[in-house]
């Protein structure tokens, strides 16, 4: 699994864990080893950009997903790798730490945690899952739940 992380935010962020939260959601959902992801974590000014250019948002969010072409990814042990051995490009993620900081504190818990919560949430979108409607969403939430469980059980040993 080849996992790219870029911190151009200008906020100190424990990348290491986000790239270890990344790879345990992957690893859970059964995408294949070969994948290719890329995170990134911003300002407020560079995310309400993209904000605003892609999603058509007003002001900063706490991440977006920008998944590759669909038919392009592996999404678990059932697909057979890629002709060629070729690495599935899952898309990118991008992370706002302070946006993350200002949720956390709303929240009750660490921006650190609020960090690993939204990468999760970003590999979610990556894979195809959405919350739109509500039963996407309760589907969506009780698995980013039951991810993030496991890689904090997985940590605490």
């Amino acid at each position: 699994m080849s996992i790219e992380i870029a911190n151009e935010s200008g906020v100190e962020v424990d990348t290491d864990a986000v790239l270890a939260v990344a790879r345990h959601a992957l690893d859970e959902m059964g995408v294949n080893p070969l994948a290719e992801l890329s995170v990134l974590l911003v300002d407020v000014d560079y995310m309400t950009e993209l904000n605003h250019r892609w999603m058509g948002g007003d002001g900063p969010t706490d991440v977006l997903a920008f998944p590759m072409d669909e038919g392009s990814v592996d999404h678990g042990p059932g697909e057979t790798a890629p002709a060629g051995g070729e690495p599935a490009l899952l898309g990118d993620i991008v992370l706002c730490p302070e946006v993350a900081a200002k949720q956390a504190a709303t929240a009750g818990h660490s921006p650190a945690d609020e960090l690993h919560l939204l990468t999760v949430h970003g590999v979610l979108h990556l894979l195809g899952y959405d919350h739109a409607e509500p039963e996407e969403e309760r589907e969506m939430f009780a698995l980013q739940a039951r991810l993030l469980a496991s890689w904090r059980s997985t940590r605490s040993k």
